[in-house]
């Protein structure tokens, strides 16, 4: 019996060491695709100052209100939610997979019982089906899952990324929609006063019908844009708390007034840095190396497969004797594709298809990061000087207002002039604020695009999604 299990262990071994010399991947070897873009941003700038996926979203935005906001929506946006459970389920497949790589220990015990034969009572541990991975087709599996597990952990960080822009964009619309709504209340004000003035002047036979109906359409024209400016903010306002995952709490510190709020730029760089940066990136990349791991599992399909089955323990017709004699199975099997139909060739196909697929993608994720980080130059290069312009114009046309306004009291300018003077200030003011939100958007924007607004969760995070 003693050399039957030295025979036993021998075998193994054996098979063992033959197993790890010989389990090479035969996966092709992987190399990064070129990235198909130019080799500088059109209006990247200087390159100097910290980058963007260098920058805690806690130093970007350094409002309190936002900060605040920010923090609640990483703690219960259902989105960001899901993307963290994504990231388990895929840590336990490859859990999974990773098992495949080593042989099952069970423990049985059982009764055999035929007729006309004696009862055989045995008990011991058993190997069911072991693979020696000869070719590398689990290895091979096994790291696809795990380059899967790395792309899932990406997506995680790029959703945060989004939720944290899209939250700073949704609280500067609120911000903006409020302005609006202040603006369209003074400008209404402002109107009625002009109405009765002019009414005043209408009994007194000095102003025209006509100069009556057109303070009356500007007036109903403030009371229009006033009510689609508190529509816009309830729909903002709704937005917002969508991505909050909550109401929006009720010990919010005050904002920065809207005039003064005021986003910081970032450097573009060059674009090797938006590689490194975008979580959506690395995650087509990750998902590259798993197509390519896919096609060694495909390849290793072609070549015998060897399992190994096998138990030792005791066994004996009297119970109260079982454990007084050993035993031992031990059987390997070997199984060669010789005719499949195809399979084979078809799923390697099949991989190489998708390994193809994984590197357009990968590609386009590349061109796409790109294109975000150009259009967001492209608008801080224009929006900038749009906004000095129209501020600008808008002092001019406050200045012309005033202006009429004192000539109309002294009766030397008509009601036609000043109502054409409240007509353009507002409507100039009306294009200063919606420019002031571009910008700062658009600063968001580039942040985002550059990789910008992901950092590890805090623990009053993790403590809040529990």
């Amino acid at each position: 019996m003693t050399r039957s299990l030295d025979a036993l262990r021998t075998r193994v071994l054996a098979i063992g060491a033959l197993a790890l010399a010989g389990c090479a991947s035969m996966a092709p070897h992987y190399e990064r695709p070129a990235a198909p873009v130019a080799d500088t941003f059109s209006e990247a700038g200087p390159v100097a100052g910290k980058s963007a996926a260098a920058t805690d979203w806690h130093d970007f935005f350094t409002d309190a209100r936002l900060r605040r906001l920010i923090e609640v929506a990483l703690a219960n946006n259902r989105d960001l939610r899901v993307a963290m459970l994504d990231v388990e389920t895929a840590r336990a497949q490859l859990g999974l997979q990773r098992s495949a790589e080593f042989p099952s220990l069970s423990l049985a015990a059982g009764e055999d019982r035929v007729s006309g034969q004696p009862t055989v009572f045995s008990a011991g541990i058993s190997v069911a089906s072991w693979e020696l991975d000869l070719w590398g087709r689990v290895r091979s599996l096994t790291a696809a899952a795990a380059a899967q597990l790395a792309a899932t952990e990406e997506g995680r960080k790029a959703a945060q990324i989004s939720l944290v822009a899209s939250v700073a964009n949704a609280d500067v619309a609120v911000r903006a929609d409020g302005a609006q709504l202040e603006l369209a209340r003074r400008t209404l004000a402002t109107r009625e006063d002009t109405l009765k003035l002019t009414q005043l002047r209408f009994d007194h036979g000095v102003a025209s019908d006509l100069d009556l109906q057109d303070a009356r359409s500007l007036v109903e024209g403030a009371r229009v844009a006033q009510a689609s400016a508190r529509r816009q903010l309830l729909i903002d306002q709704d937005a917002l708390v969508l991505l909050l995952g909550q109401s929006q709490p009720a010990d919010l510190p005050a904002g920065t007034p809207w005039d003064d709020f005021d986003l910081p730029d970032v450097p573009a760089g060059l674009p090797s840095d938006v590689l490194l940066g975008r979580p959506d990136v690395r995650q087509a990349e990750h998902q590259l190396v798993a197509a390519n791991a896919n096609i060694g599992a495909a390849r290793a399909a072609f070549f015998p497969t060897i399992t190994l089955t096998g138990s030792y323990g005791t066994a004996s017709s009297q119970l109260d004797k079982l454990f007084d004699h050993r035993a031992f199975t031990f059987a390997p099997q070997i199984v060669l594709p010789i005719f499949d139909a195809g399979r084979n060739r078809a799923n390697l196909a099949a991989s190489e298809a998708n390994r193809d697929i994984a590197v357009a993608q990968y590609e386009k994720a590349i061109q796409s990061a790109f294109r975000d980080v150009a259009d967001a130059l492209a608008g801080r290069a224009t929006l900038s000087d749009q906004l000095r312009a129209q501020q600008a114009q808008a002092d001019a046309q406050q200045h012309r207002y005033e202006l009429t306004s004192l000539r109309f009291e002294h009766g030397v300018a008509s009601s036609l002039e000043l109502l054409d003077a409240q007509r353009s200030l507002f409507t100039v003011q009306q294009a200063t604020v919606a420019t002031r939100m571009a910008l700062q958007q658009n600063r968001i924007a580039l942040y985002r695009a550059l990789g910008g607004g992901w950092t590890e969760p805090h623990a009053h995070t993790a403590d809040a999604r529990r």
